[in-house]
């Protein structure tokens, strides 16, 4: 990791990161601007490569950085032994919006970091992405108690269907967290949402 940017003041920090992850995000690893992240995080492009030495080393910076604290503060705190699948979804959703308050677009930069195939970081890459940690359809819904589930219901149907409900959800709340200041998101009533939702799909699916 880059010493620089890690022990800077929090403040700084987080702007520099969230400037960078925000326009990886949305503009890949070679459209991004150096210009942007540098304008978007209140400091002088000088500066801010006073801190890193390259657009890839800042690149390959954050998805360590990303990695380590997507292990640290969600997948190693995602609770398994949960059986009910409204409850690991509720947790994980939980979990996520800890992340997201302080990094918007974490979960984004995941995303464009493993389908970027830039020639300049691929190889990097390559290595990195071994072992790479994913929790996906059949990780959130593996070993579930299905006995919750009501008699005549095509259980692997159901489960896709509450999956892609989940999408839905994820996608209106990374929504609403973008085009919001973070000071002013209400996460009780994003939390209250979430469980409406979860309610309505208990009385649908569950005996």
């Amino acid at each position: 990791m880059l010493s620089k940017i890690v022990n800077l003041e929090s403040k700084r920090r987080d702007a520099i990161l969230n400037a960078a992850l925000k326009e990886f995000a949305t503009k890949g690893f070679d459209e991004a601007s150096t210009n942007v992240i540098a304008k978007e995080s209140g400091i002088s492009k000088g500066l801010m490569f006073h801190y890193v030495n390259s657009k890839k080393d800042l690149f390959l910076f954050l998805y360590d950085y990303c990695k380590d604290m997507l292990n640290k503060e969600y997948f190693d705190l995602m609770n398994f032994n949960e059986k009910d699948i409204f409850e690991r979804l509720r947790q994980s959703y939980l979990l996520q919006l800890e992340l997201l308050q302080k990094h918007p677009w974490i979960f984004d930069f995941n995303k464009i970091a493993a389908i970027t195939k830039s020639d300049e970081i691929n190889k990097e890459l390559e290595e990195r992405l071994k072992g790479k940690q994913s929790l996906c359809y059949e990780t959130m819904f593996d070993l579930i108690d299905e006995s919750k589930f009501r008699e005549g219901l095509d259980i692997e149907k159901c489960k896709q269907l509450i999956y892609w409900a989940n999408i839905g959800f994820t996608n209106q709340m990374l929504e609403d967290i973008r085009n919001t200041k973070i000071n002013e998101l209400d996460y009780d009533t994003i939390i209250a949402k979430l469980d409406g939702y979860f309610n309505e799909l208990r009385k649908i699916f569950y005996k």
